[in-house]
């Protein structure tokens, strides 16, 4: 018997990647409507409907960045409360969640962070996905992936060449995901350490340089991917 796994946000630019990839589970991609994560009923109904054993949440906002800040009560509805929403459900229904943070919940100083180095989000999106987080640590049937991901091509014409990060393409780490379902606890999940600007030439060839000059904005992002390479190769 196929084991049953929901996808929330299914609808969004990850999702189509991971559409793609071939696995063994019978999958379910609910849109808002049939899975509205800021009510709590309409969660338990579905997922009573459905019986999964896992719930990927991918639901939530992110970019424009801007929006977090312009807009905090549509960040802190989408990406604290509604997560909150989904682990008090699959609680009590023992489903299994996995959450798709991000690598933003870092600091950002000095790189190279570890799962179990301290967190300090930079800007409101990180600050978003770590309230998300907080609820998905209190369940032990949990795995949270802290992502640096980002769509193909690359979407600006201008990258920074002096921060670095190692970002995947969606498409690279929709394969990686289905090799992680099983696991539990919190996981980096990201490429090579790169400035963006070398990222970005990967897909967009016409790219343009960009020096960052200010401190707004951190310069090294990068995640220790060690855990990530140890399971891979399992």
């Amino acid at each position: 018997m196929e084991k049953k796994v929901v996808f929330t946000g299914g609808n969004g630019r990850f999702a189509e990647a991971i559409k793609k990839i071939q696995n063994s589970y019978k999958i379910f991609y609910p849109n808002k409507k049939e899975l509205n994560i800021l009510s709590e009923k309409n969660i338990e109904n579905y997922l009573r409907k459905i019986r999964p054993k896992i719930l990927v949440h991918m639901a939530g906002l992110s970019r424009p960045m801007k929006q977090h800040e312009d807009n905090i009560h549509r960040s802190i509805d989408l990406n604290i409360v509604g997560t909150a929403n989904i682990v008090k459900v699959c609680s009590r229904m023992n489903i299994k969640v996995i959450y798709l943070s991000s690598g933003y919940v870092y600091q950002g100083k000095k790189g190279d962070y570890k799962e179990t180095d301290a967190i300090l989000p930079w800007n409101n999106y990180g600050w978003s996905k770590l309230g998300g987080e907080a609820s998905v640590q209190m369940y032990r049937n949990s795995l949270i992936i802290r992502a640096n991901i980002s769509q193909s091509p690359f979407l600006h014409n201008r990258a920074f060449s002096n921060v670095k990060i190692n970002f995947l393409y969606h498409d690279e780490a929709a394969k990686i995901i289905f090799k992680l379902i099983n696991k539990k606890g919190i996981i980096n999940l990201g490429g090579e350490s790169n400035s963006i600007y070398k990222f970005a030439k990967k897909t967009n060839p016409k790219v343009k340089k960009l020096s960052l000059k200010n401190n707004k904005y951190p310069k090294k992002l990068t995640m220790n991917l060690k855990k990530l390479n140890k399971l891979l190769k399992v």
